[in-house]
């Protein structure tokens, strides 16, 4: 997995929370690429990748998605990250949408979408 995929995951991630976290964000939230975890960083390519892939497989129609739907993919990937690095994490970390407090929806809904632009954008 790309370290630069990684990377715009984790840009995509610090700008949303940056915009939508309600105060002063925990420091590991907006921690830059060399200060994060190394699961941290395999997660972030991993979804990546898979969101490309997503986006590749339907021809870019995922611009037709409501932004609802983007997130909730993203915070789909990202809960099976954490199943596969901890055998038993938090509840938080494994919440469903419906459950996730509105600046992580947003900050998904973001990252989705950044990804998306890229993807979309390239010329093949």
């Amino acid at each position: 997995m790309s370290d630069e995929n990684g990377r715009v995951f984790r840009e995509a991630w610090i700008a949303g929370v940056s915009k939508y976290y309600p105060g002063e964000p925990k420091p590991g939230y907006i921690a830059p690429w060399d200060e994060t975890p190394d699961w941290e960083r395999a997660s972030a390519a991993a979804v990546y990748q898979q969101v490309h892939d997503f986006i590749v497989a339907t021809d870019g129609s995922t611009t037709k998605l409501t932004r609802e739907q983007k997130g909730r993919f993203v915070a789909l990937c990202w809960i099976g990250q954490i199943f596969k690095h901890f055998e038993a994490p938090k509840p938080a970390y494994v919440a469903d949408w419906d459950a996730m407090p509105s600046w992580q929806r947003e900050t998904d809904s973001d990252i989705f979408e950044r990804i998306e632009q890229e993807v979309t954008t390239r010329t093949p």
